[in-house]
């Protein structure tokens, strides 16, 4: 079975929020066959962090990646969710 790295940039609903927690979160609502490959954080501007979030999903499940963006936009804290790049790992 293949799998696919998927890159996924998170901004925080607010300039205060507190990107450890977020990922603590992130980690917990993820469905189980979703592993999270790294996080690194990218200044945007006066302070404000995004979250780009590496995870590792199976390549043969359909709607997969649908289903962990929903996920991602459900987590309180996260604004925004945009996915930077899908790939084979």
């Amino acid at each position: 079975m293949g799998e696919v790295v998927a890159s996924l940039k998170l901004l925080p609903a607010e300039a205060d929020t507190d990107l450890e927690a977020l990922k603590k979160k992130l980690a917990e609502t993820l469905p189980s066959e979703v592993r999270i490959y790294k996080f690194e954080e990218e200044p945007i501007a006066f302070g404000l962090k995004a979250l780009i979030a590496h995870l590792v999903l199976p390549e043969d499940q359909t709607g997969k990646m649908e289903e962990v963006e929903e996920a991602v936009k459900k987590v309180e804290g996260v604004g925004e969710v945009e996915v930077l790049m899908v790939r084979r790992f």
